[in-house]
């Protein structure tokens, strides 16, 4: 499947844009957490910035930010240097100074209920387990937030889930992962570029056949 490739331009090319949106990527800041599956929103984020922004990296609120420019306005792309379980300290600066709707933020995170290589987006609801999504609803108090969840598998026999998420992938599971993180990415293009709607019908749909 062929994205919808989008006009980026570096921060500071211009001003006066009527939309702004923020797209999350959750996981653990340090390189100890590097490549474990708890970072998988890490990843997707990282994929994004490599494609479209090569300005550098700012700290703001919590976070490492990349700010860039599409025809839908003004995209923030956010990895929070907090731990996964305080994820909302750092949404809820973003939304509340820049003033974005909850439904201009997608949240892209690690689904343990989700075959690996399987992406499914969601407009609302629970935080399904996810203690990073979990923070960002209850500091923004409402759960009407989308989210892009990555499916990293079950943990084998009696694995605890918290070790689980914090290992790594196999090597026979690598290559898929890294597949899954460019179908992900392509999905918030599209989310960016044509809305909720089209990215569920389009990604929700394809990543189950």
């Amino acid at each position: 499947m062929t994205p919808v490739r989008l006009s980026y331009s570096i921060l500071g090319a211009g001003t006066g844009f009527m939309a702004m949106k923020l797209v999350v990527g959750l996981g653990n800041p340090g390189t100890q957490y590097a490549g474990t599956r708890h970072n998988a929103g890490f990843d997707v984020i990282a994929e994004l910035v490599r494609r479209f922004s090569s300005a550098k990296a700012q700290t703001k609120f919590s976070s490492v930010v990349h700010e860039v420019f599409a025809d839908a306005g003004k995209i923030l792309l956010v990895t929070p240097t907090t731990f996964m379980n305080r994820s909302g300290e750092a949404v809820q600066q973003f939304v509340h100074f820049y003033q974005i709707a909850p439904q201009d933020v997608v949240v892209v995170c690690d689904d343990m209920n989700l075959p690996l290589g399987r992406i499914r987006w969601r407009a609302s609801g629970s935080a399904g387990g996810q203690k990073g999504l979990a923070d960002i609803i209850q500091r923004l108090g409402t759960d009407q937030v989308p989210r892009l969840r990555l499916g990293v598998g079950r943990p084998p026999g009696q694995m605890d889930a918290a070790e689980f998420v914090l290992s790594r992938f196999r090597a026979e599971q690598r290559e898929e992962f890294a597949v899954m993180t460019k179908i992900a990415a392509d999905s918030v293009e599209t989310w960016i570029s044509d809305g909720l709607v089209c990215a569920m019908n389009r990604y929700n749909r394809s990543s189950e056949e």
